[in-house]
């Protein structure tokens, strides 16, 4: 009996220390995702202006997304800490400009953030609270204007056709890190440039390179349409 017990105390404490190494480092890094809403908009399955109005001609911010370096991810972490917009008010309009929603019905954008709050949020919570996290993602659309880093390398929202390693290093040579791209089809089933994902350090602040990047890929020529 008494081994057993001895034995149950070490896996016990074994439970602990892992419960703790896993809250000391619930993640490796974030996934800062910016989309095209060109070519969101122009798919078989078409876009909703929100209530406020047709977004500007930008990226605009899809999500800052916790991530393990093995590719893996997590997700939901706390369905106790739901999404709370009179936790953000200062941010609201900003966030109505740089991380618009364009899925239908017309919404105030609302149910998006929440979704990504509660999904991806959540699980950053050991380094930033609601706030932080919203704040992180406006302050990072700040720092990296993709749409005039691309523009300064003659890579326009023309409808024309452009290299996908040329897309890349434009990017990276502006920012000092490899992006990862993310394609789409448009309504006749021409590939384009659909998301960029830029990785980020723990704390969402600054950017470093990627440990590990999303499975896909996309044509070694692809579009970048209008909006």
């Amino acid at each position: 009996m008494e081994k057993a017990s001895v034995s149950l105390t070490i896996k016990f404490l074994l439970l602990q220390c892992l419960f703790a190494l896993s809250i000391a480092q619930d993640f490796d890094f974030f996934y800062f995702v910016q989309q095209w809403p060109g070519s969101y908009c122009d798919t078989k399955k078409s876009c909703c202006y929100p209530t406020t109005g047709k977004p500007a001609a930008d990226f605009g911010i899809h999500g800052l997304w916790p991530n393990y370096k093995d590719g893996s991810y997590p997700s939901n972490c706390d369905p106790s800490n739901a999404y709370d917009e009179s936790k953000i008010p200062d941010l609201i309009s900003l966030m109505q400009q740089d991380w618009a929603t364009l899925a239908c019905p017309s919404n105030s954008g609302s149910a998006f953030w929440s979704h990504e709050w509660n999904k991806h949020g959540t699980c950053s919570e050991s380094n930033l609270d609601q706030h932080g996290y919203f704040k992180a993602a406006l302050n990072l659309k700040s720092k990296v204007d993709l749409l005039q880093i691309l523009q300064s390398g003659g890579i326009n929202p023309d409808g024309g056709s452009y290299s996908l390693s040329n897309i890349k290093s434009t990017i990276s040579n502006a920012i000092g890190y490899d992006p990862w791209i993310e394609c789409n089809s448009d309504a006749d089933g021409n590939r384009q440039l659909y998301q960029i994902y830029l990785c980020v350090d723990t704390s969402g602040s600054d950017l470093i390179a990627c440990p590990s990047f999303p499975r896909g890929k996309c044509a070694p020529n692809i579009q970048f349409p209008s909006f």
